[in-house]
């Protein structure tokens, strides 16, 4: 068999850069976006739009099922390292926007004014620029105005900014950043502008003619006299092709960027297009944990000091029951775990004993007698008024009359009496059997006067004798 083409040393490095590549893509963030509760056609689209936005660090076939809560979001956002939430819900009269950081907190409510979707911004432009090679790497985020402005402006922009991975701006390559996302906050009306862009580089400084043959879109030259006239006035070209350029989006590039003319220390020109969505959002409130927990900031509602000192107090009152609780339940578990060992012990002990007591080798005090004397009386007392019935009525008695007492003369007699009893017969045994048969209701009524009387002894109550009469 032929070697392969690598050698051990370049499968050891492919190895390494390939988990360096996963470490750092772990590192990064990575978020869940989603829609809850009965959101409607609309904000469900508005929510896929989102996941646009934020790929491609996010769950793109996300699935969440009416009967899945939060909790079980935040039980398996946890192994697959998702460390932000963007829910989005709806009320009857507004929508709001739910900014999470995982696992601890805090949560940021907002309130969606206005939104547009990405078909709606897409068939309101002449030309866009949208294809899936933009969304391989995470869009370029801009903050504008957020100043001193107070905490809970700072919180919002830090919780932006851990959105998307950060940029090192000496080493960033700038054939990555194809998207850019702009968030603007205006003071007067504490509203944020969301807005999504694509990202085009252009050479500057030569005609329209030039960037058209560039661009490998000839146009038509029936007309011309020579090529000098298209490279020299651009003859022939619609004033809509050419977009204008000024100082605003010139630029000089520190590196070379994909594109026909895009080289270094050159002047280009960075043109932005809108691809959607658009979002007009209000901050409400800000909240400790993860949907839950203290109130940090809300804009419409404002406490005194003596009012947050009392749920400070009462809160830490809930958290030392909580706590006491725990304590009580960790003292039972320890007790009827002891409580368990003493029994186990106990039954081994018991086991132990026994195995001995059977094996004969224990010196243990004899416990009492077996249970099968407990009818011992019984049998006693039967034996007495079977012995009774023989004296008084001269025969034995029938074996359903002291049913005790007969099994105990069976199993004293010997077990083979029948058979000699068998062997003895006379040859003209049928014949006797004849003759008794013959005497057989006279012997079956004797019998039944026998057993009245026994039984009217029993219960004290003798029948008079018929020679007394």
């Amino acid at each position: 068999m032929g070697q392969s083409g690598r050698s051990k040393h370049q499968k050891r490095a492919r190895a390494q850069a390939q988990l360096r590549n996963l470490e750092a893509y772990a590192a990064q963030p990575h978020s869940f976006v989603f829609a809850r509760g009965r959101a409607g056609r609309s904000v469900r689209q508005l929510s896929m739009d989102l996941r646009r936005v934020m790929e491609p660090l996010t769950a793109t076939r996300l699935q969440i099922r009416k009967k899945n809560t939060l909790k079980d979001c935040v039980a398996v956002a946890g192994p697959l390292g998702v460390t932000h939430f963007l829910i989005l819900s709806k009320t009857e009269t507004n929508i709001y926007f739910k900014l999470m950081r995982l696992p601890g907190g805090p949560t940021l409510t907002f309130r969606i004014n206005k939104y547009t979707l990405v078909r709606d911004v897409i068939s309101s432009l002449r030309r866009h620029r949208m294809h899936e090679q933009q969304f391989a790497h995470p869009p370029l985020l801009v903050l504008n105005s957020f100043g001193p402005h107070g905490m809970h402006v700072k919180l919002m922009a830090t919780m932006f900014q851990n959105l998307f991975p950060s940029i090192n701006v000496h080493k960033v390559n700038l054939n990555t950043i194809k998207r850019c996302l702009l968030i603007n906050y205006d003071p007067e009306s504490q509203e944020l502008d969301f807005r999504h862009y694509s990202i085009k580089v252009v050479p500057v400084g030569a005609s329209r003619g030039m960037k058209k043959l560039l661009q490998e879109k000839f146009p038509n030259m029936s007309r011309l006299q020579d090529i000098s006239e298209l490279l020299a006035t651009g003859a022939g070209l619609s004033e809509s092709e050419a977009e204008p350029d000024g100082e605003h989006n010139i630029t000089e590039l520190p590196q070379a960027v994909a594109g026909r003319g895009n080289m270094r220390a050159q002047q280009s020109a960075v043109r932005l297009t809108e691809i959607g969505p658009r979002m007009t959002l209000q901050l409400i409130k800000i909240q400790e944990g993860v949907g839950e927990g203290n109130v940090l900031f809300h804009s419409f509602v404002h406490k005194t000091e003596e009012e947050l000192q009392a749920i400070l107090a009462a809160k830490e009152e809930k958290l030392r029951l909580k706590a006491q609780r725990q304590d009580q339940q960790a003292q039972n578990i320890q007790r009827k775990r002891e409580q368990r060992e003493v029994h186990r012990k106990k039954s081994l002990a018991g086991i132990k004993r026994a195995r001995a007591e059977a094996s004969g080798d224990s010196d243990a005090e004899d416990p009492g007698a077996p249970p099968d004397t407990e009818g011992t009386g019984q049998r006693e007392e039967e034996e007495d008024e079977a012995e009774y019935f023989r004296q008084a009525v001269g025969e034995e008695p029938d074996e359903d009359m002291f049913p005790k007492a007969a099994k105990r003369r069976r199993s004293a007699g010997p077990r083979g009496k029948k058979l000699r009893g068998r062997e003895q017969r006379p040859e003209g045994g049928a014949d006797q059997r004849r003759s008794k048969a013959k005497g057989r209701p006279q012997r079956g009524q004797a019998k039944l006067e026998r057993r009245g009387a026994a039984w009217e002894h029993r219960r004290g109550r003798g029948r008079p004798s018929n020679k007394a009469v």
